[in-house]
């Protein structure tokens, strides 16, 4: 008894002095007001919406274990005398940089796993990032409203790109030094600027004498620093605008179905958080990866065979490789490296297309309406079909960066293997494309012959005028939202204007319209639903 007459004034001084504070917290900042409000708001709870909180906690991950690093890392090129205790190395002459790395994987304790897990999780970012991309586009959350924050999420995976090749360099090993001559060889390929633009990077000729200094402010001041302020923006516009869901009972353009921020989706959060983590630790400490002692210190008169660059800048690799080797001109005093420059006008434009996607499909369809259920891909053929030959034409690249590997491991000619891929980067996005588009079109099909008789049970029934029929079975409500909530769109047609006229640009708006159009499969009214529905049964 005596016990609890001591502790309850200390427990009240302490609730009322947590009191206090909030209270003085929110007389100067209204914060209460948006921890309500954000509270109260609504996100759906469907298994690809973890796409996004997956990036998320890998990027809290990166932040927590390139904060440890960075304790131990020196971040200078001076040359000085490996002495650690990796014996193959001892002796040998190498950057400051690369033998703090040496002594982080081999004298700090817990320093290879947090290498290993700084690692893991870049390449986890980069790649739940790339996903949460694709289920946007596919499914068009990417629309009306949303075309901003498409724009937002696209940029921070081109900030990711950077974040983690920044960070790939730093070690100064022989694997990273290749990866910079290759920047520099593609900024040296730029006719007239290209060498200022070299010296600006490298600090004079390369590799210059402090790139591991600039890469390192970049990796972690400038970059990190971005990509918080565009996952910031992106977080904020999912709340101005509300979370997009699929179509179903009772699910509309106006309200969301799902869970509240606080304490349920809180708390769902604040689990997953620690599986990410887990799972990323637990990858880190079975599966080693950039082990540079492998490789030894940056010299740029070998390059190691075999070796690949991390999986997100395989595209770019690739498609070096794919482009025909000795295409130069001389134009005006000046060599135009075309197997370089085409290269990057190829990727650059492939970026700029995916980027501004969601204007151009706006202007294609005039579709001006907000837009708060996703759709399924399948009744969004022409999209969907896009998005296929896309996502081929980056795989074809990507796999350029193996060419080598592939002709070694399966005792084929480099030769071939270069000249199969180079045919495939024309060829497969067309055979995706109209496949992609095609199978969209069949299902939607099966689904129009499930909304109007049901599904197919097995029972065949005679009829009193002898005539066997099979009994359909009748779908629940949530399965006829799915197969048949969805708008027909049609072509724009063309108007003329005020004079009588129609612009070209009206008139090329209304041919991309029939092309985007063209294949549709009109879905059923409600009441060939019922007129089909009684038939079945």
């Amino acid at each position: 008894m005596s016990s609890t007459v001591t502790e309850t004034p200390a427990k009240n001084g302490s609730s009322r002095f947590t009191a206090a504070a909030a209270n003085y917290i929110d007389e100067r900042t209204s914060i209460s007001g948006a921890v309500k409000e954000f509270g109260r708001k609504v996100f759906p709870d469907h298994w690809s919406f973890l796409l996004g909180e997956v990036a998320l906690y890998s990027f809290v991950v990166i932040l927590l274990s390139g904060t440890f690093l960075t304790l131990f890392f020196q971040a200078t090129m001076a040359e000085v005398v490996y002495n650690g205790p990796y014996v193959p190395m001892k002796g040998v002459e190498m950057s400051a940089a690369m033998a703090s790395t040496m002594d982080i994987s081999f004298s700090v304790r817990g320093g290879l796993l947090m290498r290993q897990v700084h690692h893991w999780a870049a390449l986890l970012f980069v790649a739940s990032i790339g996903l949460h991309m694709l289920r946007i586009f596919f499914t068009g959350a990417f629309r009306k409203p949303r075309e901003l924050n498409w724009v937002i999420g696209f940029v921070l995976f081109i900030l990711a790109m950077a974040e983690g090749f920044t960070g790939y360099s730093l070690p100064d090993d022989v694997l990273s030094g290749n990866g910079l001559r290759i920047i520099d060889g593609l900024l040296k390929s730029m006719p007239v600027v290209g060498t200022f633009f070299s010296f600006l990077f490298f600090g004079g000729e390369f590799p210059g004498t402090d790139i591991v200094g600039r890469l390192y402010m970049l990796h972690i001041m400038l970059l990190p620093a971005l990509v918080i302020l565009f996952v910031a923006l992106h977080l904020a516009f999912v709340v101005i605008h509300k979370h997009t869901q699929y179509p179903g009972p009772g699910k509309t353009q106006q309200n969301v179905v799902g869970f509240p921020v606080l304490p349920v989706y809180a708390a769902k959060a604040g689990g997953f958080f620690f599986i990410v983590f887990g799972v990323i630790v637990l990858i880190a400490s079975i599966f080693g990866i950039n082990a540079i002692w492998a490789y030894g210190p940056y010299d740029p008169s070998p390059v190691s065979a075999g070796t690949q660059p991390d999986w997100y800048i395989g595209f770019a690799d690739g498609m070096l490789r794919l482009i025909p080797p000795g295409w130069e001109t001389e134009w005006f005093g000046f060599t135009w490296s075309w197997n370089m420059l085409v290269p990057m006008i190829i990727m650059g434009g492939f970026i700029v297309l995916v980027m501004i996607y969601p204007f151009i499909e706006a202007w294609v369809t005039g579709d001006k309406r907000e837009h708060h259920l996703l759709d399924r891909p399948r009744n969004a053929p022409t999209r969907t079909a896009i998005g296929a030959a896309g996502v081929t034409f980056y795989a074809v690249m990507w796999a350029g960066a193996s060419s080598d590997i592939m002709a070694t491991h399966f005792q084929l000619s480099m030769e071939g293997v270069i000249h199969t891929l180079q045919a495939l980067l024309i060829l497969g996005p067309i055979v995706a494309y109209f496949l992609a588009k095609r199978i969209c079109l069949g299902l939607q099909k099966k689904d129009r012959a499930i909304a109007l008789h049901g599904y197919e049970s097995g029972r065949i029934v005679q009829l009193p005028g002898g005539e066997f029929v099979e009994v359909h079975k009748p779908m629940d409500e949530y399965e006829s939202w799915e197969l048949v909530s969805y708008h027909d769109y049609a072509p724009l047609m063309l108007r003329p204007d005020d004079n009588g006229r129609i612009s070209f640009g009206e008139r090329l708006r209304a041919g991309f319209s029939r092309w985007f159009f063209e294949d549709r499969i009109v879905p059923p009214s409600k009441g060939e639903i019922e007129q089909g529905g009684h038939e079945g049964h």
